[in-house]
């Protein structure tokens, strides 16, 4: 009964559902490369997805962690106008040992809040009533920072470290020019820059200034086209 019968007298038998499914089926070709599955949203959440290498792994930086651990005791306040330290407690009470050389250290940041609060942080500490008693012994373990400071690549990070410097020879004075020569080689580097070329005559003035006549030998040993004032 499933036989068709055509007035020529040929017989067709209609194709199976095997049969039409290879018939309909396309010619076949190279087989296309997969697509790769899109990334979830939950996979950036996922410990395992995060490249070991990246930034994002990167452990903080010594200040950072001290900061976050509350080991700084002043915080940044946003102002309206300009931002300013807020004290935990008098700063005249912070012992300079070890605060004065994690301030230091700090000045290396390229982050916000940290460029601000070392920054900030250094200069306020160094106007407190004793500063220069609590300051001197420290110089030993402040001029390498400095140094550190100094050298940095980072334009911002230079300047931050040359105003601390003359900061802090405004309130040590001449006990400064023992260590003097440590700094003055990144100073006479930076002198070829024009953008600093300026900066950094204006501030071995004010070194010159607060360490009296030896200061001026002491320079030009580094720096022999150095004019004093």
């Amino acid at each position: 009964s499933n036989v068709l019968r055509m007035s020529s007298g040929i017989q067709i038998k209609p194709k199976t559902a095997v049969q039409k499914s290879k018939t309909s089926s396309p010619l076949p070709c190279s087989p296309e490369p997969a697509l790769k599955p899109q990334p979830k949203p939950s996979d950036k959440l996922n410990p395992k997805t995060i490249d070991p290498f990246g930034a994002h792994s990167r452990p903080p930086s010594a200040f950072a962690a001290i900061y976050a651990k509350g080991g700084i005791p002043c915080r940044l306040v946003h102002g309206s106008v300009k931002h300013r330290l807020q004290w935990e407690c008098l700063p005249e009470t912070v012992p300079f040992d070890p605060l004065l050389v994690t301030l230091a250290e700090g000045l290396r940041e390229t982050k916000h809040p940290y460029t601000f609060v070392s920054k900030e942080g250094f200069k306020e500490l160094l106007m407190v009533e004793g500063a220069t008693e609590k300051a001197i012994p420290l110089l030993p373990r402040l001029v390498p920072v400095l140094k550190a400071a100094l050298a940095h690549l980072d334009d911002e990070v230079f300047g931050r470290g040359l105003d601390a410097l003359v900061q802090l020879s405004a309130v040590v004075g001449p006990s400064l020019n023992d260590h003097l020569k440590h700094l003055l080689t990144n100073l006479s580097r930076r002198l070829m820059d024009k953008k600093f070329r300026e900066k950094i005559t204006v501030a071995l003035q004010k070194l010159e200034q607060y360490g009296g006549k030896a200061t001026v030998a002491i320079i030009k040993s580094k720096i022999p086209t150095y004019c004093s004032i």
